[in-house]
């Protein structure tokens, strides 16, 4: 009866037909090819690594254990090597970490695999979330304000797009000490120090070349240090909301980085081989799409932009 009698709903079902038209414009104009794929996995790639916040989810199908899946990044790499295009699609990932203001537990992800490197996918998403913004402005405008959202900050990111870069040392040096978790080997930043930067460094900030054991292990090695990943997080509205980086190109790199990790390889062998078989250089990254709409909206619920609401350990019907 919420969805039926409530106008917001409605409102975000027109927003979400919107990013998905506007995405595929965007991968189009680019001869990029979509792909259709599976909701589960056996290599599970997100919910890893010392720095995760999240664990796979489980489930059992006719008998068997597997995975739903937290992304399908490993997917898109493969579609690269298949199609020898760039590759991208918008479909749900899983997480197995309690809902708050600004996680999900089941979320829609806009991911993408590019050839090239961290330079290339960071100048793509910035791209992509002006041309997102742009055309929600021009085709939703009057409705994002219905939404009490306001214009201003969509029209300046489209009039004069400003995009800060910082590494992650230079973000340990710019922030209060409570901003950056040291866990010992390796460093975090926590959702305080995302707001200090924001609120000091502009409204986009790129935080760049994490410490490799806070990333999954798939990131690239920056320049050969494999203390360090060529990756970044790009910070607005609520905080991080797309994540990118540059893989391992070769199999002898991955294999490193999975006993620096401690992962096994014996789930991701295939992976492995996959750079064996064919070896390019790819960058990807994955947007949160209800994050994004948290922005665009100026909301500070993300629960809200979900049609249809899901929380691990409940039955919720429809």
């Amino acid at each position: 009866m919420k969805l039926l009698q409530n106008p917001w709903y409605s409102g975000i079902a027109v927003l979400q037909n919107a990013i998905s038209e506007l995405t595929m414009e965007f991968w189009r104009d680019r001869h990029a090819q979509t792909l259709h794929l599976p909701v589960t996995t056996g290599s599970i790639s997100s919910p890893m690594g010392l720095g995760s916040d999240s664990y796979p989810v489980e489930v059992e199908l006719g008998g068997t254990k597997t995975y739903l899946a937290d992304s399908m990044q490993f997917m898109l790499e493969l579609g690269c090597r298949i199609t020898n295009r760039d590759c991208y699609y918008i479909m749900p990932s899983f997480r197995g970490e309690a809902c708050d203001e600004t996680h999900l537990s089941q979320f829609f992800h806009s991911e993408a695999e590019i050839q090239g490197g961290l330079p290339e996918v960071m100048s793509t998403v910035e791209e992509y979330v002006v041309a997102l913004s742009a055309g929600l402005l021009e085709r939703n405008a009057d409705l994002i304000v219905s939404l009490g959202g306001r214009l201003d900050h969509v029209e300046k990111l489209i009039t004069e797009p400003s995009f800060v870069t910082l590494t992650f040392d230079e973000v340990a040096q710019a922030v209060d000490p409570d901003g950056i978790v040291d866990h010992g080997g390796w460093r975090s930043l926590t959702r305080k120090g995302e707001r200090q930067l924001l609120r000091s460094m502009g409204e986009f900030v790129w935080v760049t070349h994490w410490d490799h054991l806070s990333v999954p292990f798939y990131q690239a090695f920056a320049h050969g240090d494999a203390t360090i990943a060529l990756n970044g997080d790009l910070l607005f509205g609520p905080g991080e909301i797309v994540g990118a980086g540059e893989r391992h190109s070769s199999a002898d790199q991955v294999r490193r980085a999975l006993a620096l990790h401690h992962v096994d390889v014996e789930s991701y062998q295939w992976y492995v081989e996959m750079r064996d078989a064919k070896e390019i250089r790819t960058a990807g990254f994955g947007m949160g799409i209800e994050r994004y709409l948290m922005w665009l909206l100026s909301h500070n619920e993300i629960r809200d932009m979900q049609l249809l609401p899901r929380v691990h350990g409940e039955d919720i019907f429809p």
